[in-house]
């Protein structure tokens, strides 16, 4: 299948639905040869999505698509995915580490009445799977001196967002791919971390109705405004034709900002909106006390903003 990344070879992990699953359908219409991970190939038990399924729609399009089961919680089970990947095409040139953990019990809970595991999950299926995923990718990158890393993390790594140990998952990845960037650069390998939007993924829209204005709602807010996950595939298509790449390693990017200095957008044409917070951009009388519990950081007296993000 020719386009931009007609050749190459990437991994996606956490690629059975929502982002992960947007992105790595992008990469395979774009013409790489694209590596599925998830814990199970077929149907999970909610049914959002699945491997086989991810695997099918890029297949579909020409592309090709290799799914793999694995659990990224087991560092034997994530080498075996490396093994395949060296013995089937023998390179790896794209690296987007997705997999993550649920979130969604912890928001509008005060750290002190989260159970002790969501800390745990949050930094093992995130920044640690990210560490092992790209420890083995610069490994099979750092001899052809080449290859991206990108890391899909989020403003709350800078900014109190859904939970404390969602915000401390996402630093701690941000902190990954400074470091891990720092020391790859004299090889030529990049790495960036991505903090998309409000994704209007599968799970998301299965909970969202048709508000009043056809648009759809979760929760009182209007969610039209967010972006699809094909969107944030298009920023890592972006970010890998780059070929000044390295000028952007070690840093995180919005994906949005992305779009308007590369020049993508939805595939209707459209840009997602562009903003610090709900508050800023509804105004605080309009935003949901649902969505208040979201971006804790934008409702209180001494509200931080994150700073030194492009």
């Amino acid at each position: 299948m020719a386009g931009e990344l007609s050749g190459r070879v990437a991994l996606v992990t956490g690629s059975s639905k929502n982002i992960g699953k947007g992105i790595a359908v992008q990469l395979g219409r774009a013409g790489a040869a694209v590596y599925l991970t998830a814990r199970t190939l077929g149907d999970s038990d909610d049914t959002a999505g699945s491997l086989r399924r991810t695997a099918a729609e890029i297949e579909a399009a020409g592309g090709e698509a290799i799914p793999l089961a694995c659990d990224h919680a087991d560092d034997d089970s994530t080498r075996r995915v490396f093994d395949e990947i060296a013995r089937r095409h023998g390179q790896l040139d794209l690296v987007v580490n997705v997999a993550s953990p649920d979130f969604s019990s912890m928001v509008g809970r005060p750290f002190w009445e989260l159970p002790f595991e969501d800390m745990s999950r949050c930094l093992a299926i995130g920044p640690r799977s990210d560490f092992v995923t790209s420890s083995l990718a610069a490994r099979m990158m750092i001899p052809r001196r080449q290859g991206l890393i990108v890391n899909v993390s989020s403003h709350g790594a800078s900014n109190h967002l859904l939970s404390v140990p969602y915000g401390a998952g996402k630093a701690a990845i941000d902190k990954i791919t400074a470091d891990t960037a720092l020391e790859l650069r004299e090889h030529h390998v990049a790495v960036v971390s991505l903090w998309p939007g409000l994704v209007l993924t599968e799970g998301l829209m299965a909970m969202a109705t048709t508000g009043p204005s056809g648009h759809p709602e979760l929760s009182g807010l209007d969610i039209s405004f967010g972006e699809s996950p094909a969107f944030t595939g298009k920023a890592v298509i972006a970010l890998a034709t780059d070929s000044a790449i390295m000028q952007r390693s070690g840093k995180a990017f919005r994906t949005t900002v992305l779009a308007h200095e590369y020049g993508f957008a939805e595939d209707d044409g459209t840009m997602p909106a562009e903003f610090e917070s709900l508050r800023d951009f509804l105004g605080e009388e309009k935003v949901p006390e649902y969505w208040k519990a979201v971006e804790r950081f934008a409702f209180t007296p001494d509200a931080a903003t994150a700073g030194g993000v492009q």
